[in-house]
C-alpha cells in the first residue's frame, strides 16, 4: 500500500498509552509508523523508564543508569517512528499496576484533555503477555478513558497472535541464531496466550522495517543475540507485516480514523 493509498489523517491525533521503552516499537510499531505516514499527529505516553530491565550488554551503561540510557533509546525510537511527541514518566517499573494509581490516572486523563485524541491505544487486559505492568497500564487507561463518558475518545486494545513470538524464535534458529535466554525474558508462547480475539487487523507489511529499525534502537532489550536480529526481510514481512487491536466496548463519542486502515475480522 502506497502513502498515497492512505487515509487522511491529518489533524488527527492518537494517544498511545504504554508501560516501558521499547513496548511502542513490539506492539504496535507498524501501526504507529503508518499513522505517523498518513498525517496522524502520535503521541506517546510511556508509564515508566524501565529501570528494572534486563541489559544485552553491561556497557550500554557503563556511563549512565539504565532508565537513562533507555529514555535515549526511546527517544530515537520515537523518531524512526514518526512519533511526534513522547511523555514519559517516572512512575516505579515492575510496580505500575499498584503504585501512584491516582497520579497516574490524572496524567492520562490529562493527556486526553490535552491532546484531544481521536482514539487512545493502549494493552488489552492480558498485557499482551500476561505482565503485571502492561496489566496495570490496561486498567489505568481503561478507567481514564471511561471517566469522560460519551465524550471519550475510542479505546482500542493492542494484542497479539498466539504462536507468533514462538514463530520468530524458530525463524532465528533456522537461520542459525543460538539465541541466549528467553525473548523479553518470556517465554514465547506466553504472547498472546488467552487473548480475546481481535476486532480489526492493520496491513502494516510495508512498515515492518521501521518497526525493525525502532525495535533494534532498544540495544540493551534487544541486543545481538536477540531473535530480531536473525530475521530476513521476508520472514520479518511475512511475520511482523500484520498488528491486531479490539476496539473496546466503553462508550465513544466518535469512530476513529484508525479502523480506516484496518480490516474487520468477522466471527
Amino acid at each position: 500500500m502506497s502513502a498515497s493509498s492512505l487515509p487522511d489523517c491529518s489533524g488527527r491525533t492518537i494517544l498511545v498509552v504504554l508501560a516501558h521503552p521499547d513496548d511502542e516499537s513490539l506492539a504496535c510499531g507498524g501501526t504507529i509508523a503508518r499513522l505517523a505516514d498518513a498525517g496522524a499527529r502520535v503521541v506517546l505516553l510511556c508509564a515508566s523508564r524501565g529501570e528494572k530491565g534486563a541489559v544485552s550488554d553491561k556497557a550500554l551503561i557503563a556511563s549512565d543508569d539504565l532508565a537513562t540510557v533507555r529514555t535515549r533509546e526511546l527517544h530515537e525510537a520515537a523518531k524512526v517512528l514518526g512519533i511526534a511527541e513522547v511523555l514519559i514518566f517516572e512512575h516505579p517499573d515492575g510496580d505500575l499496576r499498584w503504585a501512584d494509581v491516582p497520579q497516574f490516572h490524572v496524567e492520562i486523563v490529562l493527556a486526553i484533555q490535552r491532546h484531544k485524541p481521536d482514539a487512545v491505544i493502549t494493552f488489552a487486559e492480558d498485557g499482551l503477555y500476561w505482565h503485571l505492568d502492561h496489566i496495570g497500564v490496561h486498567e489505568r487507561t481503561f478507567t481514564a478513558v471511561k471517566s469522560f463518558g460519551p465524550w471519550a475518545p475510542p479505546l482500542y486494545y493492542v494484542t497479539m497472535r498466539q504462536g507468533l513470538m514462538q514463530e520468530i524464535v524458530d525463524a532465528a534458529r533456522a537461520n542459525g541464531a543460538v539465541l541466549k535466554g528467553k525473548p523479553f525474558d518470556v517465554e514465547p508462547d506466553a504472547f498472546g496466550d488467552y487473548a480475546a480475539p481481535p476486532s480489526f487487523l492493520v496491513d502494516v507489511h510495508e512498515w515492518v522495517p521501521r518497526k525493525l529499525a525502532a525495535l533494534r534502537c532498544h540495544r540493551t532489550q534487544i541486543g545481538p543475540n536477540n531473535a530480531f536480529h536473525y530475521l530476513t526481510e521476508d520472514q520479518a514481512r511475512r511475520l511482523l507485516g500484520v498488528e491486531q487491536f479490539r476496539r473496546s466496548a466503553l462508550e465513544a463519542g466518535w469512530d476513529s480514523v484508525i479502523e480506516q486502515l484496518g480490516e474487520r475480522v468477522t466471527s
